[in-house]
């Protein structure tokens, strides 16, 4: 990442969705830290972003010259017993991790989930992941469960933390 540029974090907005789908490729195609192995198509990528909107759940993107190089989202479950409660994703592309990006798309998803009243966020990390896991204990998420062999990649099983953050 050049020193020089800004990175802005912002809700995501219809003019960010061809990037943002590019930025979760890239992701994706590590064949590492997601389950999907590639970014849905354009026209089901902007189904999701744009239902997001629609129904209030926070998803924020990271960009740098106007380009998205990292989100973070938190989709509401929609059975009404569990409407307190949400799910989070988050990536953010090579060249600009290890600098306190995830921190900031992180802090600003939960504080929008707070706000609209979701207090329970979950999420699923595999298990190899050591960086998204120290940040994800930082915020103060905390471990619930371990799903073995939960992902299985190119013949690889990779195994799954469970984590949850009740917000306060």
């Amino acid at each position: 990442m050049a020193a020089n540029i800004e990175i802005r974090i912002e809700p995501i907005a219809d003019e960010y969705i061809e990037d943002f789908r590019a930025a979760l490729d890239t992701v994706a195609r590590e064949w590492k830290y997601l389950s999907l192995l590639e970014a849905p198509p354009l026209e089901d990528t902007r189904a999701f972003v744009l239902g997001m909107i629609e129904k209030g759940n926070p998803q924020f993107v990271a960009l740098a010259d106007s380009k998205v190089v990292g989100w973070c989202d938190i989709s509401r479950h929609t059975f009404p017993s569990h409407a307190h409660t949400g799910r989070l994703g988050m990536g953010i592309i090579p060249a600009y991790r290890g600098q306190g990006l995830g921190r900031r798309l992180i802090d600003a998803t939960l504080q929008a989930a707070r706000n609209v009243g979701i207090e329970r966020v979950e999420l699923s990390v595999h298990a190899d992941n050591d960086r998204a896991i120290a940040l994800y204990e930082k915020v103060g998420f905390v471990r619930e469960g371990f799903a073995r062999k939960s992902v299985r990649i190119d013949g690889r099983y990779l195994d799954a933390i469970y984590m949850a953050r009740f917000q306060e």
